[in-house]
């Protein structure tokens, strides 16, 4: 086993050369710096249309099943929310501020949500129920979710998917060994480590575009802390694609001396109020 594992990372390896080598945002003050491996035969453009497309037919299926934007109070605060993150995405992507945003709610116990790229935000109403989420911890969970889409981490999870193919296919037909084997070895050194990092890179990035937006950044530990009370058996981290709620925590509370300085001038800078003024228009699409 130790030697089908040997070859395994050594064929991903030589593979993974032919990827271009990319950094696909701008280091920001948590400094993301890892340079990312994508494959020639994904682009960007047709990660956002396929997406696009997706994400118009989950929202159309939600909603002729009435379980689209319920709560349109829920749904509008989302909406005010993501408006004070946008500006906020070009720490990480300039080109990311003029994406066609959106977010909608839809009902159902999920515990989650999800940004696809280009800016498609979907939030499951069971993370805002369940959890009780205040504005922060919403901005901490949005955060997060824009910035696996600034990262572009589906499309570099779809070109190792694509280069994991071809190395256990090769090592399997070379050693005369069963695939299914390959492939969780494949699945075990190179594809959950990678995954815990995208989760790690987004929680960080996440707290930055939220304090530069003027929410508190340390709302994200409170969600987290939330989420290990809700309970349910998490599985051996090494066997994870998301790194343990302790070892979250643990990654957030050392990124806060970064942080926090954002959140404390946002909120100096924030103008005293001075009676009633008229509400902006959105930027966030179909807010009117």
């Amino acid at each position: 086993m130790a030697m089908i594992r040997q070859m395994v990372i050594i064929v991903l390896a030589l593979l993974m050369i032919g990827c271009a080598q990319v950094q696909t945002t701008k280091s920001g003050v948590v400094g993301i710096e890892r340079k990312q491996s994508m494959s020639v035969l994904i682009s960007s453009e047709a990660m956002e249309k396929a997406a696009h497309s997706s994400y118009s037919a989950s929202l159309q299926e939600a909603n002729k099943s009435g379980k689209l934007d319920v709560d349109k109070k829920q749904t509008g605060k989302l909406k005010v929310i993501l408006d004070k993150m946008i500006p906020q995405v070009s720490v990480f992507k300039d080109e990311a501020v003029n994406w066609n945003w959106d977010v909608h709610v839809v009902k159902s116990d999920i515990v989650n949500a999800t940004c696809a790229p280009g800016g498609k935000i979907t939030f499951y109403s069971g993370i805002l129920d369940r959890l009780k989420l205040e504005d922060a911890e919403i901005a901490a969970v949005m955060g997060h979710e824009i910035s696996h889409a600034l990262r572009e981490h589906s499309r570099e999870r779809m070109s190792e998917e694509l280069v994991k193919r071809i190395g256990v296919s090769v090592v399997g037909a070379a050693a005369k060994v069963d695939t299914n084997k390959l492939d969780a070895v494949a699945n075990l050194v190179i594809s959950l480590p990678h995954s815990r990092e995208h989760e790690s890179e987004a929680d960080v990035m996440g707290i930055e575009l939220a304090a530069r937006a003027g929410y508190d950044p340390r709302a994200a530990i409170s969600v987290w802390k939330k989420m290990s009370a809700l309970g349910g058996k998490q599985p051996l981290q090494f066997m994870s694609t998301h790194p343990a709620h302790e070892t979250r925590i643990a990654e957030l509370e050392k990124y806060m001396p970064k942080v926090l300085p954002l959140y404390e001038e946002t909120v100096k800078q924030r103008p005293k109020p001075k009676g009633k003024r008229r509400a902006q228009p959105s930027r966030v699409a179909g807010l009117q």
